[in-house]
Parts: C-alpha cells; structure tokens; sequence
C-alpha cells in the first residue's frame, strides 16, 4: 500500500532528475492546445474522384480494392494520389524516415499543401530522430498539421536519454501505434503493412522489405478516416509544438522547401526513378481505370487507448483486431495462409491451428528465416513453437534473406530482403491485410489496423503472392526429418538442405537456445 503511494512521487522525482541531466533539451508540454479536427467530406470534384464514384457507384455495398505488390508502385501510387489531391491528405505511420523517399514524399505533401489541401500527419514517437527538424519545418505550414503519437517526454533522441526514460515510464513507452494508413480526399485510402522510408520502395542500402498494402475505394474509406480521427483527437496525440524548443518556424520551412526541391529533382534524374517510371504505367492507381477487386469489407483497428489505458479499464475491451481475425481464422473449414514476419503463435495460436488442420483444412505459414531478420529474439520466439506446428501438420516456409542482392540504383544497392508484409487468406474468399503481425506484442501492445475483405479475386492475388513469396528459390521449406528440424529450398535451380536454420553459425544458434527458455515473449 505505501510502495503503491509512494510511486508517483518517486517517478516525478526521478523525472525531475532526468530532466535536470538532459539539460535544456525540449520537454513535452501536456497542457499544449490540441484542437479537434476530423476528415472534411468526400467531394466527387476531380477526374480522379469522379471516377472512383462512378465505380462505388456501380456496385453498391461493397469496397474494390487493388493490391499493391510491388515496392516501387506502392511508392508512385502515394505519390500520384498525393499529386492529385484538392481537399484532404490524412498519413498515419508507425515510421516516416528522413530519407530519400521519405523526403520525396515530404515534398510531395508540401506541394499538396500549397495547393491549399489540408494535410494532418500522425506518427508514432518512437523511431523519430533525424526526422524532428523536418516534421516542425512542415508544421510551419498554415495547412499541414504534425502530430505526435504516445511521444517521449523528453525530446532528446539519444539512446541513453530514451534508455532513462523508459526506465520511468516503460509501460507506457513500449505500447506503440502501429498503424498504418494514407487517405486521400476521404475517398481512397492504402492501407497495409509498409512504412514511410527506403526500405519499403526498394531504395537506399539497407535490408529491403518483401511487403504489402491494398488500395481501396468505397464504403471502407470512411471507417478508415473515422479511425484516423478517433487517433488524431485521442488524449495520446500531441502536436509538434508541444515540444519546448521546437523549431516550428517559417524560416525553417523556407529551407526545408528549398532542399526537399533539390533532393526531388535528383530522384528524377535517378536510375531508380527510371524502374519506378517504367512500373507505373503497369501498376495499380486510383486515377486510372482499371480492374478491381470489388467485395464487402470492414475495417479492424484497435482502441487508441490500448496504450495508456485508465485505471480499471478491461484492456481486452480495447483490443478489437486481434478477435476480429480469431473469429475469422475460427471459421476456416478448408485453407487458412497466414503471412507475418513476426510469427510468435504462442500455446493458444498452436492450438488454433492445429485445430484446423485437425478438422482439414489445409494451413501454411510464411515468416522470416533467421537469415532475413536483424532481430533473433523474434525468430527464438517463433523458433519455441516451430516443432509443434510441424507435428500438428502447419505447413512452414521462412523467406530467405538473399544477401548480397546486386540489383542497383541511384540510391544504393540492398544488402539483402525481409518480409514485412502481413496478411491472411481463408477459404480462398476472406483476406486480411494490415499492420498487424500474428505475435503476443502485436495483441497485447500495439494498436493495429488492418481490412477484412469477403472476396475471391483478391483472395487469389494474395495467394498468388504467398506462392511466389514460398517457391523454393525464394524460402525454405521447414519439416521434420526424424524427429529433427529440417529445411530444403533451392539455389540457383539446385537443391539445398540443411539440418540447422541456413546461414546461421554455432554462436547464432547457441544464442538462440538462450532467447528461447527467457521469459521475454511477451514483450516481442
């Protein structure tokens, strides 16, 4: 009873300390006006939106939507719905770097608002440190907004500083908005698993991501905005200039608008804008007729709540995706593909699935290899349920992580692929594609959103990309071959196999063993 007493007291004393060391670094002000705001009407007043009301028109009820499998064309699609906006852009992102595409982008949603479309950004605090600078320069414009979603008290970036304070607030900090979407003109709306920066659209040097988001028109959008502004409004949202310190000027946006110019004329005249230049006229966009998808679909997005929860309140009240695809998987009678990067089943996702298979329906799953991931602990999480979805009859395949890929561009070449996609497939006709991944933080922690969609042509795209995704030059087959872990795959058109996670060394593996009796799951 004291210890409980005492605790807000010795966690502001602590803060105190903090922010003492820190320094004059900027501090959060939770008083700062945060005026409500919410998606503006949808208007059927450009060539694109007629369009896109005249097919909602044509098939009443339900949503159309057009994958977007390509990393490039995921890219271009922002870029060309932005180019085209005349009322709205609302982006709400767990990661908008300040990289290449990022700042393309960022240039992009500039000219957007200089042609008076009122643009709100919302991003989550935790991965943001070079981008601070130019998300205040943007919030200097009249008609861009800049939010910050369960934002760090302290805005000092460094390890140690991020370090101290989640020591102070941890349970809150490790709960992070994961979502994912762009809205545009509150009649389309891309929804999925990519991110804002370079490793999503095939650019710059790092570990490219295999990943997934849908385009979709119709009755869908509305959910989706009213989502986005149930966030934008929540008590977890703060502005930019909540900051102490921040640097939300004109100046700073004069130079911002200077070198988001120059660095936007260098893509142009980069290799990589030529790939893009030549997937476009092939892929999919709003603006241009084309086939969709059509079927009737409802967005599944968590409570913002679900990050700082009030006293008292059953946090499973606050978590709607997670049941939303429990039931869907529940209802599987014939075939469930479920694709996620992080894959941590646990007891009850093992028993689920095991329970399809038992009543036979056929299941299989695509995660990361140990090879195409940076983080182990993740892979030790799925690696203690890996013999017991084998045994039970899941079919396993792990992407490979295909280092020292050579394909080349202006903005570097990819050390190698990941996947980041996230997505379902049931009975050939129910999909799911979104932000959240099949593991415990997803559940638990983060707040997700994703679609639900009742239809079998895109039900085939996405099983068309699992297969591509699974062929064996692509990932490994995981089995069992006397009692052991076993996984095959193909080189070059050869055969491969291997007794032990491929491209792995003793220390890796030994490493491994340890992760995998720690008491860390919940937390990955």
């Amino acid at each position: 009873m004291l210890r409980r007493a005492l605790a807000p007291f010795l966690r502001g004393c602590v803060l105190a300390l903090l922010a003492a060391a820190l320094g004059a670094c900027a501090t959060l002000r939770t008083d700062a006006p945060r005026p409500s705001s919410t998606a503006m009407p949808a208007v059927a007043d450009t060539a694109s939106t007629r369009y896109v009301a005249s097919e909602v028109a044509a098939h009443p009820g339900q949503s159309g939507f057009r994958p977007l499998l390509g990393n490039a064309n995921a890219l271009m699609s922002r870029i060309v719905l932005a180019d085209a906006a005349r009322h709205s852009i609302d982006l709400q992102y767990y990661i908008f770097k300040n990289d290449a595409t990022g700042r393309l982008m960022a240039q992009r949603l500039l000219s957007a608002a200089d042609r008076g479309v009122r643009v709100r950004i919302l991003l989550d605090d935790i991965d943001i440190s070079k981008e601070d600078r130019m998300l205040d320069a943007l919030d200097a414009h009249p008609n861009i907004e800049v939010r910050l979603f369960n934002p760090f008290r302290f805005r000092q970036r460094s390890i140690v500083s991020k370090a101290g304070q989640f020591l102070i607030e941890g349970p809150r900090l490790n709960r992070r908005m994961h979502n994912k979407s762009f809205i545009v003109d509150g009649m389309q709306a891309i929804v999925g698993g990519r991110n804002i920066g370079d490793a999503y659209f095939d650019a710059g040097d790092e570990v490219h991501f295999r990943d997934l988001d849908v385009l979709a028109i119709g009755p869908v959008v509305p959910q989706v905005a009213a989502m986005f502004d149930r966030y934008w409004n929540s008590d977890a949202a703060f502005p930019v200039t909540a900051y102490s310190d921040n640097e939300v000027s004109d100046a700073n946006l004069a130079t911002l608008r200077d070198r988001l110019l120059r660095d936007a004329r260098a893509f142009t005249q980069s290799e990589y804008a030529d790939v893009v230049a030549e997937d476009l006229p092939n892929g999919p966009s709003a603006e241009r007729k084309g086939a969709w998808f059509w079927g009737e679909a409802h967005l599944a997005a968590d409570d913002p709540d679900k990050v700082d929860p009030a006293p008292g309140v059953d946090e499973r009240k606050l978590r709607h995706i997670a049941p939303a695809l429990r039931r869907v998987l529940d209802a599987a009678q014939s075939q469930a593909l479920l694709v996620s990067p992080y894959f941590i089943p646990g007891d009850e996702g093992v028993a689920l699935l095991s329970a399809l298979v038992a009543r036979g329906a056929s299941v299989k799953v695509l995660t990361n290899s140990l090879s195409a991931t940076d983080e182990p602990e993740v892979h030790a999480g799925y690696g203690k349920y890996r013999e017991d979805l084998l045994k039970a009859g899941v079919e396993l395949y792990e992407l490979k992580g295909l280092r020292g890929v050579t394909g080349q561009h202006a903005y570097g070449t990819s050390s190698g692929v990941s996947l980041h996609a996230k997505a379902m497939v049931v009975d050939h006709r129910l999909v799911f594609v979104g932000s959240m991944n099949f593991d415990p933080r997803s559940v638990a922690l983060n707040t997700e959103m994703g679609v639900i969609v009742e239809s079998t042509g895109l039900a085939d795209a996405i099983e068309q990309f699992f297969a591509h995704a699974t062929e064996p030059d692509n990932a490994y087959r995981v089995g069992l071959v006397g009692g052991h872990l076993h996984w095959t795959g193909k080189d070059d058109g050869r055969v491969v196999e291997f007794d032990h996670d491929p491209g792995s060394s003793r220390w890796q593996r030994a490493k491994l063993r340890v992760l995998r009796v720690l008491p860390i799951e919940g937390l990955l």
